[in-house]
C-alpha cells in the first residue's frame, strides 16, 4: 500500500468535505497504516486494526489485530488489492459505526477502490467520492438501517474439500493451493522430531505434516496475518485434534523464531504489494536457517521462476531439487 492511499483517505478531512472528528468522538481505523499523520484538528480517539504483523508493528502501541465494540461516531476503511477483503472491511465499519456516523473508505486504483463503489451504488447507498493521488476517497454516512447492505457485503467463510476453512484475502482461500500440494506429496512418513511451519497460513502444510508422520513430535505454526493463524487453529483443531501445536502471530523477517527445529516447511510468500518481490522469501529462508539445529532439513516451494537457489545455498550445508512440474519446484536443503 502507498502512502498516496493514505493522503487520499484523509483528503475528504483536509478539504471540510467530511467533518473533522472531535474530542470524545471514537473512530475505527480498519486496514491502518503508519505513514500518513492524522490531519491538523482530528482531535477523536483512534482504533487502529491491522490484522498483517509487518504493518501491525508499524503503527505503535495501541494498535489491535481485531477490532471489538460497537457504536464508533466513525471509521477510515483503507482498501487493499483483495476484493473480498475489501467488503468485508466496508460491511464491518457499517456493523460497528452508529447511524449518521461517517465511514470514509479511500484506495488505490489498483487496490479495487471502483468496485467497492460501484457495489455501495448498487446497495441503494448514498455516497460522495473524489479521485485524488492516484485513488479515490468514498464517504458516506452510515444508513440507519445498515442490515441490508452488510449482508450483502460480508463474505463468510470458504468451507471446501470437506475440512479446510478460510476467509476472503487469505492466500489460497477457496483451494489447497498447488504449490503446496506438490511439496505436501514429498513429505516425510516417518518424522518424529519438532517441526515448523513458516507462513503457515491457514493450516494445510501443518496438516499435511502431521497426517503423513503420525508420530511428529509438535509443529510450530508462524504466520504474519493474524486472521489465517485463527483459522489455522480451527483447521488443526478440526483435522490432527491430538496434535500438539503452538500458533505465533509473527513477522519472521524481522522476528526471528526462538527456537531450534528439526524439519522447517514452507510455502514462502513473495507479494507484499502487486509486484513480485522474492527477497521475502530469501528473507524467510534466512529465517528457516537461523532456526533449524545442526542436520536439520528445509523442505520449500516456490515458482520455478523465483531464484531462491543461491539464497539456500549460501546458509546451507547441503541442499537441491526434489522435483519440479510446469508452475512449481520442491527445493530441500540441510543445515
Amino acid at each position: 500500500m502507498s502512502r498516496d492511499a493514505l493522503k487520499t483517505l484523509f483528503h475528504p478531512f483536509a478539504t471540510e468535505a467530511v467533518p473533522m472528528p472531535g474530542e470524545g468522538e471514537r473512530v475505527l481505523f480498519l486496514g491502518a497504516e503508519a505513514g500518513q499523520p492524522l490531519p491538523e484538528g482530528f482531535a477523536a480517539e483512534v482504533t487502529m486494526v491491522q490484522p498483517f504483523r509487518p504493518l501491525f508493528r508499524g503503527l505503535g502501541t495501541g494498535a489491535v489485530p481485531q477490532a471489538e465494540g460497537s457504536d464508533y461516531d466513525g471509521a477510515l476503511v483503507l482498501c487493499g488489492k483483495h476484493r473480498g477483503e475489501n467488503e468485508n472491511r466496508v460491511a464491518e465499519a457499517l456493523e460497528r459505526v452508529r447511524p449518521g456516523g461517517m465511514i470514509v473508505i479511500a484506495g488505490g486504483k489498483e487496490d479495487g477502490i471502483q468496485p467497492v463503489r460501484t457495489t455501495l451504488l448498487k446497495l441503494g447507498i448514498t455516497l460522495d467520492y473524489t479521485p485524488k493521488y492516484h485513488g479515490v476517497a468514498i464517504w458516506l454516512a452510515r444508513p440507519d438501517d445498515a442490515d441490508a447492505a452488510v449482508a450483502a457485503l460480508k463474505k463468510p467463510p470458504v468451507v471446501f474439500e470437506g475440512r479446510y476453512e478460510a476467509a476472503p484475502g487469505m492466500f489460497s482461500h477457496d483451494r489447497v493451493d498447488g504449490g503446496s500440494e506438490l511439496l505436501a506429496g514429498r513429505l516425510p512418513t516417518d518424522f518424529d522430531g519438532n517441526a515448523a511451519d513458516f507462513g503457515a497460513g491457514w493450516g494445510y502444510l501443518s496438516i499435511m505434516l502431521a497426517e503423513k508422520s503420525p508420530r511428529v513430535n509438535r509443529i510450530d505454526l508462524f504466520e504474519a496475518d493474524w486472521h489465517a493463524l485463527e483459522f489455522a487453529k480451527k483447521n488443526i483443531a478440526r483435522n490432527c485434534p491430538d496434535l500438539e501445536a503452538r500458533f505465533f502471530w509473527q513477522d519472521l523477517g524481522t522476528e526471528p523464531a526462538r527456537e531450534k527445529y528439526d524439519l522447517v516447511v514452507m510455502n514462502p510468500p513473495f507479494h507484499e504489494s502487486q509486484a513480485a518481490d522474492p527477497e521475502i522469501g530469501k528473507a524467510m529462508i534466512r529465517a528457516a536457517a537461523a532456526a533449524l539445529r545442526s542436520g536439520g532439513r528445509l523442505m520449500l516451494v516456490a515458482n520455478r521462476g523465483l531464484p531462491y537457489e543461491p539464497a539456500i545455498a549460501s546458509e546451507f550445508r547441503e541442499s537441491g531439487e526434489t522435483c519440479r512440474n510446469a508452475r512449481f519446484k520442491v527445493l530441500w536443503a540441510r543445515k
